[in-house]
């Protein structure tokens, strides 16, 4: 069953409903990227009437871990995933909609077929950008993904 966009929303809805409420969307995936959105409203502001900063990475990481999810999937093994580490910069209020877009889906298929043959744990990053409507950079966040093929 491959991943869509229809059921990666879904699947926020069951699964992370705290995003699905703050209006995490995934709007298009493929094999090397992702694009996640999510738009600037009272639910998900901070004091300073922009968007709260855990709405912001809940949105990256979305962007980076669907990538790694489709991939393992399209693997057929078992093979568990897990955030080890994240850095964000933020250079910009956060208004309006605001797309998150990794890039870095190539960095996967190496990892998970170096984890099925020597079934020791990869880790490798993964950058999302954020940029609002008019295509500035608000921020910029990293996430070091760790496999494994379960036992």
């Amino acid at each position: 069953m491959k991943l869509t966009v229809s059921k990666l929303n879904t699947f926020l809805f069951f699964k992370l409903p705290s995003a699905f409420i703050c209006g995490v969307r995934v709007k298009a995936m493929d094999v090397t990227q992702c694009v996640v959105t999510v738009k600037h409203r009272w639910i998900n502001q901070n004091p300073f009437q922009s968007m709260y900063f855990a709405v912001q990475a809940m949105a990256a990481e979305l962007s980076t871990g669907a990538l790694v999810m489709n991939q393992i999937q399209e693997s057929g093994h078992k093979i568990s995933m897990l955030v080890a580490h994240n850095k964000a910069s933020f250079s910009k209020k956060a208004t309006g909609r605001i797309a998150f877009v990794c890039r870095d889906g190539y960095k996967i298929e190496e990892a998970i077929k170096q984890t099925i043959i020597d079934g020791e744990g990869q880790t490798f990053w993964m950058k999302s950008i954020g940029t609002d409507e008019n295509g500035v950079q608000v921020s910029e966040m990293d996430f070091e993904w760790s496999i494994r093929l379960k036992q």
